[in-house]
């Protein structure tokens, strides 16, 4: 690896410890002169962006391989062994539904009672406006797809087996993200990741192989459960590892792996249309994640937390070799002794979760409605995509691009303006473009097309800026733990979000209304959230209660620099 490659020496700059013994070292003023988002930092991020790629492809593999397959019924008297999905006869022997054939109904044939199967009956003035159920369940298909909707014969009245799926799948990560979230603060972010990546591609091979619609469930749900905190994880590390001002540009290219995973999965799905090859392809290279628990470097906040000074210590060595930086071992051994200071000093050591709900109820509550609203609205806007037609697999590329420009913008606002009015001015905005589409009527399908573009891309920045400040106002030993809780709730506007075209049968613009009115009311309360904009990550409980609260700034908390005027900061 080339994070343990030493650098030419005379490229190095010392950083010496201040003058004064009675001064601080803290992580972050470390980091800052070792270089924010150094060489080093970019290995891990190249390392954790590649579990980022594989959970976006295993929480979305459902779509395709629980989809439903275009179908019409065979027509016994008219159709042969080689007939195609378009014949000259559909156009009188199945009903439409639009532009489409009926899935599973067909028109009577007034002679099909009395057919010998000699006569010829297949003629439009023997078919009826009258419409049966196909017999015998024989259906004609249009694509060669193969899901497990025509391999376990999952049809017409029997698809609620297929929407069964996203729900076990959320249920799975509902169960799953706590318990990896705990895993995480207990084991180690690195050890989570390379666990949870080596279970959810064990198990999601298993599930390609599976003999029936209940091992798949089975296989679904445990496969979910296993790998669901990955991205909260990859999130959290990211957080962890960099300095202060580097934060949300280190995140966003995170991020975008994420929509880079939803558009490789597509391009799969495109190319390999069974589903059981499809999991394969998906889910084998993940087993590359098990030299994770050797190549990836722990999180040094969570050695320090942990009380594990000298691994967290040869890590800021390895970290300072490889940006071309030099640490002196006095300054390592002030941060272990201030770190030590803030450990003995916090009331945290028996019962932190405890403690947490205790101090952070309010902060915990409000985080739990804003993820349960982002992912409402997030998903619920990508399941209702009716305006985009054409090839489901590219659609589903281009709502996965849309994406990334909103990975991106909280790079332009959350500094200028904070985290908060960002979270805030991105929720209002994607509500109001949900409204827009409400008065835009079908005749303006582009501005309709436009404004759902713009709600999704705000929508998927608010995501983004959410997970910055989840991640900013919980301390180190709870960050994982608290953010796995929050996403956890989220899971419940997942569950919602597939129910939410239902109501369009009520009323049409029901769906962008519930939309609207929960991410502007949601996006109103964030207002109360503490500012966490340049401000260190806290590593107790009692610096967490300290967010937002005016006091006079400490001194000693930065290190004096000494470097040549020429060297890069």
């Amino acid at each position: 690896m080339a994070a343990t490659e030493a650098p030419p020496a005379e490229a190095t700059v010392e950083v010496h410890l201040p003058s004064k013994d009675s001064e601080e070292v803290t992580l972050d003023a470390i980091l800052k002169h070792l270089g924010q988002f150094g060489r080093f930092q970019l290995i891990i991020f190249l390392l954790i962006c590649l579990p980022m790629m594989f959970h976006a492809m295993f929480s979305v593999t459902y779509v395709f391989t629980a989809g439903t397959v275009t179908h019409r019924c065979h027509i016994e008297e008219c159709d042969s062994q080689d007939s195609s999905y378009y014949e000259p006869h559909t156009e009188f022997s199945i009903p439409h539904n639009g532009k489409d054939l009926d899935s599973c109904n067909r028109n009577t044939n007034d002679l099909l009672p009395q057919w010998n199967q000699s006569a010829d009956i297949c003629l439009a003035q023997n078919f009826r406006e009258q419409t049966e159920a196909c017999p015998g369940s024989k259906f004609i298909f249009r694509d060669n797809e193969v899901t497990i909707s025509n391999d376990f014969g999952i049809f017409c009245d029997d698809e609620w087996k297929l929407s069964m799926v996203g729900t076990v799948n959320n249920l799975g990560q509902f169960f799953g993200i706590p318990i990896g979230g705990f895993v995480a603060d207990r084991y180690g972010r690195s050890f989570s990741i390379a666990l949870g990546g080596i279970l959810g591609a064990v198990i999601g091979t298993i599930r390609s192989f599976s003999p029936s619609y209940g091992w798949f469930l089975v296989f679904e749900f445990l496969d979910n459960m296993t790998s669901s905190t990955l991205y909260s994880t990859c999130f959290v590390i990211g957080i962890e590892l960099v300095g202060p001002r580097r934060r949300v540009l280190a995140c966003s290219v995170i991020t975008v792996f994420y929509a880079v995973g939803e558009v490789a999965l597509a391009m799969f799905a495109k190319a390999f249309p069974d589903w059981r090859i499809l999991l394969r392809i998906t889910y084998m290279p993940s087993l590359i994640l098990l030299a994770y628990f050797w190549i990836l470097p722990e999180s040094v906040r969570w050695l320090l937390s942990q009380g594990k000074e000298e691994r967290a210590k040869g890590i800021l060595r390895r970290a300072a070799t490889v940006n071309k930086r030099k640490l002196s071992e006095t300054m390592l051994d002030k941060l272990v002794l201030a770190n030590r200071d803030k450990l003995e000093q916090s009331a945290e050591s028996r019962f932190p979760i405890r403690e947490a709900f205790k101090n952070f109820k309010w902060r915990i509550a409000n985080c739990s409605l804003c993820w349960i609203v982002h992912v409402l609205v997030y998903y619920g806007l990508s399941l209702n995509v009716v305006l985009l037609d054409g090839d489901k697999y590219n659609n589903f590329a281009y709502i996965a691009l849309v994406e990334i420009p909103g990975f991106f913008l909280p790079l332009l606002i959350m500094d200028r303006i904070g985290r908060r009015y960002s979270l805030c001015g991105l929720m209002l905005a994607s509500g109001l473009c949900c409204i827009g589409t409400i008065f835009a009527s079908g005749e303006q399908p582009v501005l309709q097309l436009v404004l759902f573009l713009i709600g999704k891309l705000t929508i998927t920045a608010s995501f983004q800026v959410l997970y910055f400040f989840a991640s900013e106002i919980y301390p180190t030993n709870l960050r994982n733990s608290l953010l796995s809780f929050c996403s956890m709730m989220g899971r419940f506007g997942s569950m919602l979000a597939p129910q939410t075209p239902l109501l369009a049968k009520y009323y049409a613009n029901a769906p962008a209304m519930l939309f609207a009115c929960a991410a502007i009311g949601s996006g109103l309360l964030t207002l109360f959230f503490p500012e966490t904009t340049n401000v260190v990550l806290p590593t107790t409980v009692q610096e967490a209660e300290a967010i937002g609260v005016k006091k006079k700034p400490s001194q000693g908390k930065d290190l004096d620099l000494v470097a040549p005027a020429s060297q890069p900061q």
